[in-house]
């Protein structure tokens, strides 16, 4: 049995917290799709950890955490998170497993996702530069090195013959970098790495399946940033959707049992590309401000906006979402008003799908307005205990979606959840 969790936004959605908030009910964790772009917040116990690759059960003792062969790894920077982890005293050797067919980052993919950023002028898409997309463009293109290749005594030819077309690249786009200043940080942490249990993983999960265990496949970044489905060409490079999970840990559909969406009561976006709810206003800049909307990873502001219902629809339908999480509810305590988007007005026809291009400059969202709630959410424990117009808002949500939300998020922290 696998169940799925995924943002249903354009990530930042607070999955982090939800895998580790339901790890206790699972064997294993297996993360299948993204890179270290992905910052996944945790916090219990009065801190705070943040993990790019590693999957989000690893605190959890009796967890198994896969990082799956859809994800692509800068070893350099998983170096790091596993050493921070290490001094949290969670046992890494023992519950960390490594696809060996999960794609490796090297030097110069950052590089080259630097140089292309850069000559993309006015069209830049707002890449975190950490060069996830020209790892999964030689993916696609089949020139990429894997985990796997690690253990090869000829790796450093294979790392050469890889890197030749990079500099081509490189000088191609008149980009001034120094590669020599890179490349000992990227072979200390492969040899660090090869410590740590790389697996065929795609056996070993589907091992796992038929000895019953349960397994919680966790995604990365969110539905609106699907590389098919999500607000092209200002996506990310890989399958966000549950699809993505049986391709990004070689499972077949069938053994996908629930489907956890994650939504944010509100909207939230990092880097370029359409956001029809955006609020470029007070009211945006309060939402930055009372949600600490900065990246994880990045420390970028966020940009903010209401919750657009037409999307959240739209990655239902293309997850197959059978259980909703609501995050960032305490966040909308104090507005006077609270809008949602349950529809668009594009150049005069009323619709509630998504148009092809979402970039258009007509899409006009229409909005219903709710009465807003005061008080500190955060330390509500029962449903029932929460303001009548919290209670109005999230039904309305719920009516117009058509799947129920059963857990609704007051707070970072572990404890600050409630369970419809």
């Amino acid at each position: 049995m696998v169940d799925v969790v995924l943002g249903l936004q354009w990530g930042d959605e607070g999955k982090g917290k939800i895998v580790d908030v339901l790890t206790p009910r699972y064997d294993v964790v297996a993360r299948f799709q993204g890179g270290p772009n992905a910052g996944h917040s945790l916090e219990f116990g009065g801190n705070k950890y943040v993990l790019n690759t590693i999957p989000s059960g690893i605190f959890h003792a009796h967890c198994i955490n896969i990082i799956g062969n859809g994800v692509v790894i800068d070893p350099v920077q998983l170096k790091k998170e596993i050493e921070k982890a290490m001094t949290t005293g969670v046992d890494i050797k023992k519950n960390l497993y490594i696809s060996e067919k999960a794609h490796l980052i090297l030097p110069t993919h950052r590089l080259v996702d630097a140089a292309s950023e850069a000559n993309k002028g006015v069209h830049k898409v707002g890449s975190t530069l950490r060069g996830i997309s020209p790892t999964y463009q030689d993916k696609i293109g089949r020139s990429g090195l894997r985990i796997g290749d690690l253990l090869d005594p000829n790796f450093k030819e294979k790392y050469t013959h890889a890197i030749a077309n990079h500099k081509k690249l490189l000088d191609s786009f008149n980009y001034d970098y120094n590669l020599a200043d890179h490349e000992p940080a990227f072979f200390e942490a492969v040899e660090f790495l090869k410590q740590f249990k790389i697996i065929n993983s795609e056996y070993y999960i589907n091992s796992l399946i038929k000895a019953g265990k349960k397994i919680l496949a966790e995604g990365a970044q969110g539905t609106l940033l699907d590389i098919d489905f999500g607000s092209y060409p200002f996506v990310t490079s890989s399958n966000t959707i549950t699809g993505g999970a049986c391709s990004g840990l070689g499972i077949a559909p069938q053994q996908i049992n629930k489907v956890f969406g994650i939504f944010k009561a509100y909207c939230t976006r990092v880097g370029n590309g359409p956001f029809p709810t955006e609020q470029e206003n007070e009211t945006g800049e309060m939402l930055r401000k009372l949600g600490h909307e900065f990246g994880a990873t990045t420390g970028r502001p966020r940009r903010t906006g209401w919750l657009d219902l037409p999307t959240l629809k739209y990655a239902i339908m293309l997850n197959g979402v059978t259980d909703l999480i609501c995050t960032k509810s305490d966040v909308l305590s104090g507005f006077e008003e609270v809008l949602v988007c349950d529809g668009y007005d594009i150049n005069g026809q009323k619709t509630s799908e998504i148009p092809f291009d979402l970039s258009r400059k007509d899409i006009l969202p229409l909005y219903r307005s709710f009465p807003g709630w005061t008080g500190d959410l955060t330390k509500i424990r029962n449903y029932q205990d929460l303001p009548e117009t919290f209670k109005t808002y999230m039904d309305y949500v719920e009516a117009q979606i058509g799947v129920p939300v059963n857990v609704i998020s007051v707070g970072p922290d572990r404890e600050e959840t409630i369970m419809k």
